[in-house]
């Protein structure tokens, strides 16, 4: 990679961040397009975050990636939202363009372009179950009605359900999509709709430790149905060695990790990303 001084700058900014893998994967695309570019992770305190977006202006960066705890933090800073931005209130893509910062979210769309690429499942007219609704499920939620699904059915635990209906409420009445919360402790109705599903999805992190289930051992899956995890490592969590045991196709969270980065790094540069190649160097990083 060269790096000279024609070379632009991108970064993930979050707390801790060092940890991130999104350096190493698009620093492979950048190298791999021959774009000139370089990414990094800034690792800051939440008082130095206006400065940090006043940067991506000042030195003409392609733009930055945000995690956590910052995905609402920055909204005030951007010009612009997208529709998916906008929907999920919270942002983890911002696109430095014409001068003026898009604030994007690329969690869901990442999500289903690699079901899409993966395992050729495709949103539109589908009904989905999914546990969880926070920061990457609302993502999934929200996309997820923007692609045009049939029906979304959500899980939580009873202790934050009335947050997340008004939010489901806010979804419908936006999308026309229907979405339905349920209690997840209500196991026999959770059974119901995960029957009535072609889409199962873990958005919570049970089950990242490597031994804990998410849904109940005697749980019945459809043989048409998807199984996907947001969690990458474990590479096969409990829920998905349950259902690969069952002979249901699965997919973990590897590929939402790479395709949202390939949906910020296309709307960066022009360019499109080579996924192939790059899934093939992260299956290495997370096995090896």
């Amino acid at each position: 990679m060269l790096i000279d001084g024609y070379t632009r700058l991108a970064a993930v900014v979050a707390t801790p961040i060092r940890h991130s893998i999104s350096p190493f994967i698009h620093n492979q695309a950048f190298q791999q397009t021959g774009v000139n570019g370089v990414y990094v992770a800034w690792d800051i305190p939440e008082s130095e975050l206006a400065v940090t977006i006043d940067n991506i202006k000042r030195y003409n960066m392609f733009g930055i990636n945000i995690s956590m705890p910052y995905k609402q933090a920055v909204l005030p800073y951007m010009d612009e939202l997208t529709d998916s931005a906008r929907l999920i209130g919270a942002v983890n893509t911002v696109i430095h363009r014409d001068g003026k910062l898009i604030g994007h979210n690329t969690d869901g769309i990442g999500f289903f372009r690699s079901l899409s690429n993966l395992t050729a499942f495709h949103v539109e007219q589908k009904t989905l179950t999914i546990l969880g609704a926070g920061g990457a499920g609302l993502a999934i939620i929200a996309q997820a009605a923007l692609n045009g699904a049939k029906q979304i059915n959500i899980f939580k635990r009873s202790s934050s359900l009335n947050q997340t209906k008004e939010k489901a409420a806010e979804l419908m009445a936006l999308t026309g999509v229907e979405i339905t919360v349920f209690p997840i402790e209500e196991t026999e109705l959770l059974q119901e709709k995960i029957l009535q599903s072609d889409l199962l999805i873990n958005a919570t992190n049970v089950g990242m430790d490597g031994s804990t289930m998410i849904i109940p051992q005697d749980c019945i899956l459809p043989s048409s149905i998807i199984v996907a995890d947001i969690i990458y490592q474990p590479f096969e969590t409990p829920l998905l060695a349950f259902a690969r045991s069952k002979g249901v196709r699965t997919i973990n969270g590897l590929g939402m990790l790479l395709f949202q980065a390939a949906e910020a790094f296309e709307a960066w540069t022009g360019e499109t990303m080579p996924t192939d190649t790059i899934w093939k160097a992260l299956e290495e990083i997370v096995h090896g």
